[in-house]
């Protein structure tokens, strides 16, 4: 083919748009950024969805039932020793007597004496146990002697439900009833203990005590302490009327000597309301009294 004729096919070449112009003094683009999966099918990958996924739903593996030292020691010691285990990692029983008042009060030239605690044994869940209150005057007999046998069902982590019964020794005539209550830890520590009481006589009765300790140093703790009780009922065989009976406040100071040895300083203030009051000044007694107490508080 001739020379000519080859050169007059050949398209002309396109004009360059920037022919003629200075490309010196112009700032070069940045090149596009590389996407690290051109070129990749991505169609066939699950969409990520969180709500959607499956991700430790699953249930958990079974526990082995194999043991590798049951081939050294035998199966029969270490059945033995892995239920020694268990009880020791928090099937224990256990138990605590505690006397957590033993004072003596000292009030317009009248000294008293009042002591209270409690005894259990069992474990986390199930515990028997007794409560024990007392109070008089030196010089005189004992004016309330209270005594508590109770089964205790831990129903939460702080809280125990009680029932079982009380017999009230003095004041004469003697009382019995049946309890049942709640016991334990309410929110910021505070120790809170509700009852009510049946008696044989079919008199309806009911108590609430509650305390907080304030840990003014790592020994020296401050205690305020209420209880109300409240009958449904007029009891005048001994002394008490419906209503709100009686309600006492305290605050006592502890130093411990050890967490199972602390003795104490404090006031504590006593009110009776309503008809129980008016049994108590017909009995010549005072109502309404403030007293300075000194005890101690001990458990093992």
């Amino acid at each position: 083919m001739p020379a000519e004729q080859t050169k007059a096919e050949t398209p002309p070449a396109a004009a360059d748009p920037h022919a003629g112009h200075d490309m010196g003094n112009m700032e070069q683009a940045p090149a596009e950024p590389v996407d690290p999966h051109a070129g990749h099918d991505m169609s066939a990958m699950p969409a990520d969805n969180s709500a959607e996924s499956d991700v430790g739903d699953a249930s958990a593996p079974a526990p082995p039932g194999d043991h590798a030292a049951d081939a050294v020691f035998g199966a029969e010691v270490m059945a033995r020793s892995r239920k020694e285990l268990a009880y020791e990692v928090g099937g224990m029983g256990y138990s605590l007597v505690m006397l957590d008042l033993a004072e003596v009060g000292f009030q317009k030239g009248r000294e008293t004496y009042r002591f209270e605690g409690e005894a259990f044994t069992g474990g986390n869940i199930n515990r028997f146990g007794v409560k024990f209150e007392g109070e008089g005057a030196f010089g005189g007999r004992i004016d309330d002697l209270e005594l508590q046998a109770l089964y205790s069902r831990a129903i939460a982590p702080y809280w125990n439900l009680q029932a079982g019964v009380r017999h009230d020794i003095k004041p004469d005539p003697s009382r019995t009833y049946l309890v049942a209550g709640v016991e334990g830890i309410a929110p910021y520590w505070f120790k809170v203990n509700a009852a009510t009481f049946l008696s044989n006589k079919g008199e309806l009765r009911a108590r609430v005590e509650a305390s907080y300790d304030q840990r003014v140093t790592q020994s020296l703790i401050l205690q305020p302490r209420i209880e109300a009780n409240v009958s449904f009922q007029d009891i005048p065989a001994i002394g008490v009327g419906s209503g709100l009976t009686n309600f006492e406040a305290g605050l006592r100071l502890r130093y411990e000597i050890k967490q199972e040895f602390a003795p104490y300083i404090g006031v504590e203030w006593r009110k009776q309301t309503g008809a129980t009051a008016r049994f108590s000044r017909i009995a010549g007694e005072d109502p309404d009294t403030i007293s300075l107490v000194a005890g101690i508080r001990i458990w093992f």
